[in-house]
């Protein structure tokens, strides 16, 4: 089987990666697993058969010089590919990395939209990061698409080799790939900076003279974008601080707070569904306070600072990123767990949202999945509403009180009026017996009185009958 044939099964079969090893037969990475094909064995002498038609003459050269060399390769209406040949035991291998010929937007990433902002910048040095196959380079590949398409700067990527291959919209881009159209990163990004950029890609920041002239160049106006294969911010600006002799570092560390404006970490990590893989992103930015930190030397505190800057600045560590991705249903809680580089801290922070049980998930929100913000947004809504809830049990114990005291004040004044009817009916009653008794006294004297005045009319009858 020709090799453009295999590498159009590899890429109908969604793979990322094919390897070619002499004695076996071809290997297939898809979502990050390596699994062998059903396809005979490749000799030593096949693969080199394979191998020698995609090297130029210098790449030949190359890699007879450093037993490893980098080459871009494409098939017509199927895709573009890295290749790394590499001779391993004495013979050849080879590595094809595949490039999607459509360049793939921030947001077809599932990126924060955070890393839009970045493509807006004027100056300064944005890192990409993270271990290899993570999409470093889709992800620059995306900023600059974003650039091309809405701002008129002239972008220069300076590629080892070139991977995406992008067209002229409003911006004019220039490629350079090393080896063919500059004999290094170093002299091609210092030759760049006569060439009027505005932006300027590098693939990879692999040395201290690329390094420097990087930072040279987002001090003197430039924005640059480059890579480096670190995990966190932290170990980032280790890395280049590191690069440089004892004696430069301090003025290094000023410099570089001066121009970093941002890194963004990626790890890929399984999704939940086995739909693939999806990105777990650390967004680091040059706040006051990561300035000060960095020009202090106080580089272990910038994730502390990071995990604090969510709401205003659109921070986040990769544990936060795992988080949001956890409770939007999109990854386990295991392989959030596996993923972290400090898993006890996750686990921490997952029992704090999920009120302290182990694994609970809730459904798709708004945005990336992937971006701790909305998560923040939510947990902030969780502590004011918590906040009312206090607010109102007091309330309502206030009133309850009240009305307690009111009851029993109630109750009081029930009992006292119970007590005034019991003495109102007494009274009731002690006044009929009195108004019977006046009755009966009434009836007497009249009876008396009826009787007096017979007698009396009767003496007076008398008295006349004498006279």
């Amino acid at each position: 089987m020709k090799i453009d044939e295999l590498l159009k099964v590899i890429v109908e079969m969604g793979g990322s990666d094919l390897h070619l090893k002499p004695m076996r037969p071809p290997l297939l990475r898809k979502d990050g697993k390596l699994r062998p094909l059903k396809f005979e064995v490749f000799t030593p002498e096949k693969i080199e058969k394979v191998i020698k038609p995609l090297l130029n003459e210098r790449q030949q050269a190359e890699l007879q010089e450093n037993q490893s060399a980098d080459v871009g390769y494409s098939v017509a209406g199927v895709s573009r590919f890295r290749v790394n040949v590499f001779v391993q035991r004495g013979t050849y291998g080879a590595v094809f990395r595949r490039i999607p010929i459509k360049i793939p937007s921030i947001r077809d990433w599932g990126l924060p939209d955070v890393l839009y902002e970045f493509g807006k910048l004027d100056q300064g040095l944005v890192l990409v990061t993270g271990p290899t196959g993570s999409g470093k380079s889709s992800t620059l590949a995306g900023m600059v698409r974003e650039i091309n398409e809405t701002r008129l700067k002239h972008i220069i990527t300076i590629e080892d080799p070139i991977e995406f291959l992008f067209r002229d919209e409003r911006s004019a881009i220039s490629q350079r790939e090393v080896g063919m159209d500059t004999p290094s990163f170093q002299q091609a990004l210092r030759n760049s900076l006569r060439q009027d950029p505005d932006i300027i890609m590098v693939g990879e920041m692999r040395d201290l003279p690329t390094i420097e002239t990087a930072i040279t160049a987002s001090e003197t106006g430039h924005l640059v974008l480059s890579t480096l294969h670190t995990n966190t911010a932290p170990q980032s600006i280790d890395r280049i601080l590191d690069a440089f002799p004892a004696n430069q570092q301090k003025q290094v560390r000023m410099q570089l707070a001066q121009v970093l404006q941002a890194v963004v970490s990626l790890k890929l990590v399984p999704r939940k569904d086995g739909k693939g893989r999806v990105a777990a992103v650390e967004i680091c930015r040059n706040s006051p306070m990561i300035c000060k930190l960095i020009e202090e030397n106080r580089i272990n505190e910038i994730a502390e600072e990071m995990e604090k800057s969510v709401a205003y600045y659109k921070m986040q560590s990769m544990n936060q990123s795992l988080v949001a991705l956890v409770v939007n249903n999109v990854i386990t809680y295991e392989t959030a767990l596996q993923a972290s580089i400090n898993p006890e801290d996750l686990d921490l922070m997952l029992r704090k949202i999920f009120f302290g049980e182990k694994y609970r998930q809730g459904g798709n929100m708004d945005g990336s999945v992937a971006d701790y913000s909305i998560i923040e947004d939510l947990l902030e809504a969780k502590r004011h509403y918590d906040d009312l809830q206090e607010k109102y049990k007091f309330e309502i114990k206030t009133r309850d009180d009240r009305i307690a005291e009111l009851q029993s004040g109630y109750n009081a004044a029930e009992d006292r009026l119970q007590q005034a009817f019991q003495q109102l009916d007494r009274l009731l009653k002690e006044k009929e017996v009195v108004a019977q008794e006046k009755d009966k006294m009434k009836e007497l004297y009249e009876r008396k009185i009826s009787q007096i005045r017979k007698q009396y009319e009767e003496m007076l009858r008398g008295n006349q009958r004498r006279r």
